[in-house]
């Protein structure tokens, strides 16, 4: 006999795991759809270019601050020898007017006022004991010593504590401007992963070609004299081709952009400024691109970015994190500011 029993229901919790399950499949399904595309290549270079360009801004401004520290240590160092000299000669000063006491103590002759100066503070002590003429000669010209001492003592402990107090700020604001260096170098990174290795070795060849070219088209363009000591400058710095790049760095072995400037022209004796907003005080400007000559100082970008004119259009230059100094077309380099010759 055949059976006539109904088939079993599901139950109410199986029916609701899979209204659950389909909701997410559906939701997924239009998330999928509706996900961005993965920005391409050309689109990971430009973002990834201009968090480099904002990074180097500030790192010229890090360049400037490191210059500010050196030279606020090297000067509360000074003050603070200075000072302990100074406090050393006091000491001496002190010693020799309390041996005069004690001769006069042997003698039975020690001056009331002496001995009060003795216990008390000289800068109040000796316009009273000059006005009660009880000092010698000899005292008195010990005393004003002292006073003198005592008094520049404490304008060079104020100058010293005003250079600790600048010191200390700088050294914050150095801080506050790495933090933002390596934030903007973090996220070019995350955007380079979003790349596949293939992709990345591609345009690390693309830019290697680009030098290898640039470089050639430089070496062709150095028809005009070169601008004297700048061109010597640049000499030394084409030895440094390959080099890699890094913020904040003067080499010898790696440089950002200012940095290779400062190295180069360190070669050949003679000292520029350690960023490029101090650099473009070394020399007078030239505004016209067709009054360049090789050896030149190039700025771009708000003065943000610096390089030597190569020559034929060309710039060699420390770039950007993950790459090498190069020869590079000036016209991949942001928008020309002027040049600057330096002389000498």
């Amino acid at each position: 006999m055949a059976s006539h029993r109904r088939p079993k229901q599901p139950s109410r919790t199986r029916v609701t795991v899979l209204s659950l399950a389909a909701t997410a499949a559906v939701a997924l399904t239009s998330q999928s759809a509706n996900a961005a595309p993965k920005p391409d290549k050309k689109e990971v270079k430009a973002k990834v270019d201009a968090l480099y360009e904002e990074a180097e801004g500030v790192t010229e401004k890090y360049n400037g601050a490191k210059v500010k520290q050196e030279t606020l240590e090297k000067q509360v160092k000074n003050l603070q020898e200075k000072v302990a000299r100074g406090q050393a000669d006091l000491n001496e000063l002190r010693k020799g007017l309390g041996s005069m006491a004690t001769a006069q103590y042997r003698t039975g002759a020690v001056d009331p006022s002496l001995q009060l100066f003795l216990s008390s503070e000289p800068d109040q002590f000796l316009d009273r004991a000059a006005a009660m003429n009880q000092l010698t000669a000899k005292q008195a010209e010990s005393l004003r010593k002292i006073q003198s001492k005592q008094r520049l003592l404490a304008q060079e402990r104020e100058e010293a504590s005003g250079k600790l107090a600048d010191l200390s700020s700088v050294r914050k604001e150095l801080g506050r401007q790495k933090t933002f260096i390596t934030g903007k170098l973090g996220d070019a990174q995350k955007l380079l992963n979003t790349l596949t290795q293939a992709e990345r070795d591609a345009m690390a060849e693309q830019d290697e070609r680009a030098s290898r070219s640039a470089n050639e088209r430089s070496q062709l363009g150095e028809v005009s004299p070169g601008s004297g000591i700048g061109a010597a400058a640049m000499a030394a710095a084409r030895t440094k081709i390959g080099a890699p790049y890094d913020w904040g760095n003067k080499g010898p072995n790696a440089f950002d952009c200012s940095g290779l400037v400062y190295w180069a022209f360190k070669q050949v004796g003679r000292t520029v400024g350690g960023n490029t907003y101090a650099q473009v005080n070394d020399g007078p400007k030239i505004y016209n691109k067709s009054d360049l000559r090789p050896g030149d100082l190039v700025f771009f970008s708000g003065l943000s970015h610096v390089g030597f004119y190569a020559g034929n259009g060309m710039s060699l230059h420390a770039p950007k994190p993950g790459t090498n100094v190069r020869v590079e077309d000036m016209k991949y380099l942001g928008s020309f500011q002027y040049g600057v010759r330096v002389g000498g």
